[in-house]
Formats: structure tokens, C-alpha cells, sequence
């Protein structure tokens, strides 16, 4: 039995955002506008965490999510830091004075070729109020640290989609990817 991943891939549509396509008996999404996408922890200086709230139209649901983005969506080569500024400030009106790269790693490994990196936001300052591009209408919330868990498992009661990824992020508000405390 040859054990060789096939390499050929047949393309079986292409829309404007997204392409579907078949490598052997596997068939996959990759994205047409950008080269991965980067979510963003970040805690304001009163120990607040920022979500985002939006209307998700695959899911049919508002969906919670941590601040995230495409990377190099606006036509350019792009550092996942300099996406993950862009993306905070257009979504939360919050600015970060440094970005830090944790890592990253598929986002759907059975469905798409797409890569997400996680970094944290430190040293934030408000400068506006967010709410995302003229394509979008995001609100944000800053939930107290100590609140997340509970707020969390209410809006999940309400009837909104909780994005999973948002989890890890919590995991690195006090971790690095090794375990060790977050500085």
C-alpha cells in the first residue's frame, strides 16, 4: 500500500475569499485574500480582558471571540505583530504598545490550510472606540479578570456561539506556550 500524500491538487471552486480543493480523496478550504490569521490576548490596565461580540453568518449566531484578524488581508506582505496592532486598534480602540509573539498552529486541520498565531498585547492604551471596519459592527467587552469564567458561561446560556479559541487565550493571559509564568 503506497503511504504517499498525494501532491496534485484539483481545484474545485474559488470564490473571492476562499478556494475549495482536493489533494487525493481529501478535500480542503485555503484562503484567496491573506496568509494566516493572528489572535490577540490583551488586558486593559484595570485587569479587564477584551472580547469582541459579532454576527458570525456561517454559524447563523452572535459569537464571543478575543480581538483577531486576517494577516496580509490588505494586499501586502505583513508581520502577524503588525496585523495583530492593526486588528486591535480597528476592533477595540485599544492600542498596544508591544505585541508579543506566543505561537501558532491550524486553526481547522481537517478543514482548511489556514494558520492562527496567538500573541498578547501589553502596555494598552484606549485611543478610540473601536467597533471594527465599515464591513463590520463589533462590541466590545471588558470583562474584570476575575468575572471571565462567569460572564462567559451566561452569554453560552443566552444563546450566543462561544469561539473555542478564546480558551487558549485565557490560558496565556498568566502562561507562555511552555507553562511557565507569563512576564
Amino acid at each position: 500500500m503506497d503511504t504517499t500524500p498525494p501532491t496534485e491538487d484539483a481545484l474545485l471552486h474559488e470564490g473571492n475569499y476562499l478556494r475549495l480543493k482536493r489533494r487525493g480523496r481529501w478535500e480542503f478550504a485555503e484562503r484567496t485574500n491573506a496568509s494566516s490569521a493572528v489572535i490577540i490576548v490583551a488586558v486593559t490596565p484595570e485587569d479587564r480582558v477584551l472580547f469582541v461580540e459579532q454576527y458570525r453568518v456561517p454559524v447563523s449566531a452572535a459569537s464571543i471571540e478575543m480581538p483577531a484578524g486576517l494577516v496580509g488581508d490588505l494586499g501586502h506582505e505583513e508581520a502577524v505583530e503588525t496585523a495583530a496592532q492593526r486588528e486591535l486598534l480597528e476592533e477595540t480602540g485599544w492600542q498596544a504598545g508591544r505585541i508579543e509573539y506566543l505561537m501558532a498552529g491550524p486553526s481547522s486541520s481537517g478543514m482548511s490550510n489556514e494558520m492562527i498565531a496567538f500573541v498578547r498585547a501589553h502596555d494598552l492604551v484606549q485611543v478610540s472606540a473601536g467597533g471594527g471596519d465599515e464591513t463590520e459592527s463589533i462590541t466590545v467587552h471588558e470583562v474584570p479578570r476575575q468575572e471571565v469564567a462567569t460572564w462567559l458561561h451566561d452569554k453560552l446560556l443566552a444563546g450566543f456561539s462561544i469561539d473555542p479559541k478564546l480558551y487558549a487565550g485565557l490560558y496565556f493571559l498568566d502562561r507562555n506556550p511552555d507553562g511557565s509564568p507569563s512576564r
